[in-house]
């Protein structure tokens, strides 16, 4: 398994990431420790969780991630494991966070309280890298990584990172970070994929500058990439098909992301990887991996069966054929997820 560095930092990881958001909900925790003793067999040393986990958020399972990934964790040696949580923050209205009566901010009070709750659930001393959720516009970045910068000096946390940001957030964050002698953050974990393609707008070109690494999620755009939702098909406990029996904005997600343009993108990848005899998931991963400003492409599988597709992609190198067929796929239907 291949490693790459984390922004600047001296933390190497694998270039697969096993998210674990699945994890108390869909899945059990005999199936979480299935799928990640296969992952850690395979070389992957890099987790993903988040305070919030499992998703969608309900009070019923809240935290429950964090709690069946601390169990399997002291099964392993921790320092062969890089791990990586996150405080909630704003929820920029996804959802109102179960979590300190329903707080966000991002704040000493908050983030203090958070990250002593993951330490417990997690059964460790220390996160590898500690990731903002949501980002808070309104409230600035001085007092987030101040607070932040006390907890790494203290130990408790490696590194820093944000998720879900904008270019103006990222630059302002580095700003912030420069004129007060604070911790940057090195890493920024936003959706990318294929089917994805906003982050080359502006902000991979401010990860190159900064040296700031990206760890996409959703690679595989939640299942659409594998191809199984083609001619139709709705399996059975796939994602979507479970949300159109869902609420409004279940529905509304199946009809983004299985829409007209999306399925014909996925039709024409289908066809590329037959041709270049790829397996079409993991030729989207390797397209994720091969973009300089990718650290670490986060994956989620709820089986071992879905993780074996998976794990070609770790040494999986496509061809610049291949490549560019891929962005002439994807000219012709720009942002086919709206």
């Amino acid at each position: 398994m291949e490693s790459r560095r984390l922004g600047r930092s001296a933390i190497l990881v694998s270039n697969l990431c096993c998210g674990t958001m699945t994890f108390g909900s869909r899945n059990s925790e005999e199936e979480a420790f299935a799928i990640l003793d296969r992952a850690y067999e395979a070389g992957i040393d890099f987790y993903d969780t988040a305070e919030v986990y499992p998703v969608p958020p309900d009070i019923k399972h809240v935290h429950r991630t964090e709690e069946i990934l601390g169990r399997w964790m002291q099964t392993k040696d921790r320092d062969s494991l890089i791990i990586a949580t996150k405080v909630v923050g704003p929820s920029a209205a996804w959802f109102t966070p179960p979590v300190r009566s329903g707080k966000g901010a991002l704040d000493r009070h908050h983030i203090t309280r958070a990250l002593e709750a993951s330490l417990r659930r997690l059964q460790t001393d220390y996160i590898d890298l500690y990731q903002t959720h949501w980002p808070d516009h309104d409230a600035g970045y001085e007092e987030t990584l101040e607070v932040l910068t006390e907890l790494r000096e203290e130990g408790l946390i490696r590194v820093i990172g944000s998720s879900n940001e904008n270019a103006w957030g990222v630059m302002k964050a580095q700003a912030t970070a420069e004129a007060g002698g604070l911790s940057r953050y090195e890493t920024i974990q936003n959706n990318y994929s294929i089917l994805n393609r906003r982050f080359e707008d502006d902000l991979a070109e401010i990860c190159r500058r900064e040296k700031i690494s990206l760890l996409p999620y959703s690679p595989l755009a939640a299942g659409v990439c594998t191809g199984k939702y083609l001619d139709g098909n709705f399996p059975a406990n796939a994602r979507f098909t479970n949300y159109r029996d869902g609420g409004p904005r279940q529905q509304k997600m199946v009809e983004r992301f299985l829409n007209e343009r999306s399925i014909a993108t996925v039709t024409a990848l289908k066809a590329l990887a037959d041709e270049a005899g790829h397996n079409l998931a993991a030729m989207c991963l390797a397209w994720s991996q091969q973009n300089d400003f990718v650290a670490s492409t986060i994956f989620g599988a709820t089986s071992v069966a879905q993780l074996e597709e998976i794990l070609p992609a770790h040494d999986l190198k496509l061809s610049e054929d291949v490549m560019t067929k891929i962005d002439e796929i994807t000219k012709k239907h720009p942002y086919p997820l709206g």
